[in-house]
């Protein structure tokens, strides 16, 4: 079995240390849905929500959620992201979240891409739930990363 990370030699939970790693720049895309009735993603798409913008407060939610990562995973790293982005593609059925998270670092920056499309959606789910209360999110994952020790991997 490999060396756990995040444990210590006494069994107890610490954070990495990652000083001792070279600054690359790495990033990471990830996605998941949000799926809906017909009404609320034609409401949605004409911007007919008594809330306002869902995609737009949706977008900067995401962002947001990506900058204050480490306040909500523990044993994450405070970073200082260069670039996030959220962008939305209409499904027959709902709507797909997609985010990337970049910096120039020693940790990868997948749990902020990850963070920033759960929110996203956790928000379009909230400007949403007047009108539908069993909206279903799912298919969170990451889709990519590049850059550190490990290099880049892609999912299948």
């Amino acid at each position: 079995m490999s060396k756990l990370t995040h444990i210590d030699g006494d069994g107890a939970a610490h954070m990495v240390d990652v000083s001792a790693k070279n600054d690359t720049i790495r990033e990471a895309h990830a996605e998941g849905v949000i799926r809906m009735n017909a009404e609320v993603l034609e409401a949605i798409k004409a911007n007919a929500m008594k809330k306002g913008d869902v995609l737009a407060t949706a977008r900067i939610a995401g962002i947001m959620a990506a900058k204050k990562t480490s306040d909500l995973i523990p044993l994450c790293h405070p970073l200082a992201l260069s670039k996030v982005a959220v962008d939305f593609e209409f499904l027959d059925d709902g709507i797909r979240a997609k985010a990337m998270a970049r910096l120039t670092g020693k940790t990868g920056v997948e749990m902020e891409a990850l963070t920033a499309v759960s929110t996203a959606l956790l928000t379009v789910y909230d400007m949403s739930k007047a009108m539908q209360k069993d909206m279903i999110i799912s298919d969170i994952r990451l889709l990519s990363k590049s850059g550190g020790k490990s290099g880049d991997w892609t999912a299948e």
